[in-house]
């Protein structure tokens, strides 16, 4: 099992621990990874890492789709790529509909198609084996629809980058994950049950089957993120977890459009999904957190003593994941995690 950090997005000020970025590339973890949301961006940190860094791979959870245009985004991953000694991991999605359409100003339209076809776009310019040509149902390229100058040509990207960029992609809907298995190299979870494979299993092994080439879970990337926070107060370990969780599971997208709330149905919580969203969506915040189960924080991240995280991660070692992104502020933690990896 790899190791990867999860450094996320910033809050209202921006800050990144190079402490812990560099104590775990002293520790061999394989991967760094940031993300967006509505405020910093996933790539300018990732870059100030990838200057003060020399072999750590550097990837995106996530790059939002309706951020940047599919050439951009293949334009940066080739740029990063080669300016960092070919360390970047292309991590796509399309994020939620409130994002998109309240952060972004676009329609939330077919995120499957759009996805797909966004892929299709970044992996036909790493290849460079013809100048850009696609015709979709999102985008057309060179375009020719309402008020083109009828002036655009094909073009083939400047620079000569390497072929195959990893791209993952998140997904959490089970037909995104279906997709994300035939397309794609790698998986990122924002949640998961390490002994629930069962439940994402069938998505995936439709993705794998459609992808033919003896694709299968063996050669495909699992990464779910975990936070893990090391220390003798469990009540208080899981506190900020239990606030984290009740955001995704009660308030992360509308009522029926919430892909973590069903997620955490699907693993035996279906009770507990409905009630956090219901006082969640009604305003009761506190209660919402409150109502979080201590098993649940427990079945998908990692707190408490060192011992009783080495117990707990045996069934993550035994999993099906291939890189654990542990996401944590703790230097104690990542030591930790370093430790039990090798183990």
């Amino acid at each position: 099992m790899r190791l990867g950090l999860m450094v996320g997005y910033s809050g209202a000020k921006i800050a990144i621990d190079m402490d812990i970025v560099h104590e775990a590339e002293r520790l061999g973890f394989d991967s760094v990874w940031t993300a967006e949301a509505w405020g910093s961006d996933a790539v300018s940190p990732l870059a100030w890492i990838a200057a003060q860094t020399k072999k750590i791979r550097l990837g995106t959870a996530i790059m939002q789709l309706p951020g940047r245009s599919p050439a951009n985004t293949a334009m940066t991953a080739m740029t990063l790529d080669a300016l960092s000694g070919e360390r970047f991991i292309l991590g796509l999605g399309t994020s939620g509909p409130q994002v998109v359409e309240g952060w972004h100003g676009v329609s939330f339209d077919k995120p499957l198609t759009w996805l797909r076809e966004y892929v299709q776009i970044v992996r036909m310019i790493l290849a460079r084996e013809a100048p850009l040509e696609f015709q979709g149902e999102r985008y057309s390229i060179p375009y020719k629809g309402p008020g083109a100058t009828g002036l655009g040509k094909p073009l083939k990207s400047i620079i000569h980058g390497r072929k195959n960029i990893p791209i993952f992609t998140g997904s959490m809907a089970p037909k995104s994950q279906a997709m994300s298995a035939e397309i794609a190299d790698g998986m990122l979870l924002t949640c998961f049950h390490p002994e629930r494979y069962d439940v994402i299993q069938p998505h995936l092994e439709e993705g794998f089957a459609k992808a033919g080439n003896g694709k299968s879970i063996a050669n495909f990337d699992l990464a779910p993120t975990v936070a893990v926070i090391v220390g003798d107060d469990l009540d208080a370990c899981r506190a900020p977890l239990k606030a984290s969780i009740a955001l995704y599971v009660g308030g992360m997208g509308a009522r029926e459009k919430n892909f973590y709330n069903a997620y955490i149905r699907k693993i035996g919580y279906e009770a507990e999904a409905i009630q956090i969203q219901e006082l969640y969506l009604s305003g009761k915040k506190k209660e919402a957190i409150a109502a979080v189960p201590d098993s649940l924080v427990d079945t998908l991240h990692l707190v408490g003593s060192k011992e009783r995280i080495r117990d707990r991660f045996q069934a993550w070692k035994a999993s099906k994941v291939g890189t654990l992104i542990i996401g944590t502020p703790q230097i104690e933690a990542i030591r930790l995690m370093a430790e039990l990896a090798a183990e």
